[in-house]
């Protein structure tokens, strides 16, 4: 087992890593059950598949699941999403002293954080994410958003959660692509800031995309801590710190508009093709070399995962206006001097981007 504390004063909390822990998920969940009951938010493939496995052992502890299953996919995450979950939790005559499980992906997470987060004006809720991308991101930190007509992401809450469990066996049960999308954001954490673990998943990337418990359980343990340390320095994005997390996510977040936020492009994708731009630019830029964009690319294209694009440079430069990080500045870019070795641009000329991407899509 594995645990890394995310440090946030009076809102710490744990993420506890470990393969095989929804069989004992009731010993852990047993102290956030009031009435010994707890509502489950899922979606249909994530209850159909892992459900019984929660439900039973939160029985074992005398604890009755109370699912509230939603469709699965980005729709799910809508003004009417939100209205109708916030019904179903309410109809259960949750009190704000209660505890909601946000049992699924990145959707599920964000859309039953939000809930909680609005729910009798704030209740508590655990994470129970079980996408590798949930896992080593969007369940650590506390962003929740919902999808509007303009946008992705642009109505939301921090909202903590208390407790994050991560049994890297509920992997098992995901599409491969699904696991590559994931993998993505674990090179992130090697890009951003760790050139050390960048060379370890070089060489044992292929276990962690294979199911190789250990290697799952360490590249897991390491994005989750990486990313509790910058939480912990910046956890509402205003110092910078935490805007290295979106490497690759200017880039990808265009390249995710233009396909419509469908699974035509998962979101890992996205920002797989997103950090093979970030690097590539950087070295036009001569910021970092020619050899590190290379290995940037060439290691992401051996995990399967895209690395080119074939959209308008216009129509995605007029995306990167609508990014949620626009600011009447500009638009910011994670650029990096080197692997490892990431910082945060405010100088970036839109003009010079879209001739960059003319450049990259020939």
């Amino acid at each position: 087992m594995s645990r890394v504390d995310v440090s946030l004063g009076d809102r710490s909390y744990s993420v506890v890593i470990e393969p095989g822990l929804l069989a004992r998920a009731g010993e852990e969940l047993a102290r956030y059950a009031r009435r010994d009951r707890l509502a489950i938010v899922s979606d249909q493939n994530v209850w159909r598949a892992l459900g019984p496995l929660l439900s039973g052992s939160l029985a074992e502890s005398g604890i009755k699941a109370c699912p509230i299953i939603v469709a699965p996919g980005e729709q799910a995450k809508s003004w009417r999403g939100v209205s109708e979950l916030t019904d179903q939790l309410l109809s259960l005559e949750l009190t704000r002293g209660d505890f909601v499980v946000a049992f699924g992906g990145g959707v599920i997470g964000d859309l039953a954080g939000f809930a909680s987060s609005i729910l009798k004006r704030g209740c508590g809720y655990v994470q129970i994410p079980t996408t590798l991308l949930a896992q080593v991101d969007s369940s650590v930190g506390g962003k929740t958003a919902i999808n509007t007509d303009a946008g992705k992401n642009l109505v939301g809450t921090f909202h903590q959660p208390s407790l994050v469990l991560i049994d890297p066996d509920a992997l098992n049960s995901l599409p491969a692509r699904e696991v590559r999308a994931g993998y993505a954001e674990v090179v992130k954490y090697g890009l951003i800031g760790d050139a050390a673990f960048f060379d370890w998943l070089e060489i044992h990337g292929r276990e962690v995309l294979d199911g190789h418990r250990p290697a799952r359980v360490h590249a897991i343990s390491t994005s989750v801590a990486a990313k509790a340390a910058i939480v912990a320095e910046d956890e509402r994005e205003t110092t910078g710190r935490r805007a290295l997390l979106n490497l690759g996510h200017t880039f990808g977040h265009a390249l995710e508009a233009e396909a419509g936020f469908s699974d035509k492009l998962l979101h890992g994708e996205a920002v797989a093709i997103g950090m093979v731009l970030a690097f590539a630019f950087s070295a036009e830029m001569g910021l970092c070399s020619e050899k590190d964009a290379l290995r940037v690319r060439a290691h992401l294209e051996s995990a399967g995962l895209p690395v080119t694009f074939h959209a308008d440079p216009a129509v995605l430069v007029s995306h990167m206006l609508h990014d949620k990080k626009a600011s009447a500045a500009g638009v910011p870019f994670i650029l990096a001097r080197g692997i490892g070795q990431a910082f945060v641009s405010n100088d970036v000329s839109l003009r010079d981007v879209e001739a960059f991407l003319v450049r990259q899509r020939a």
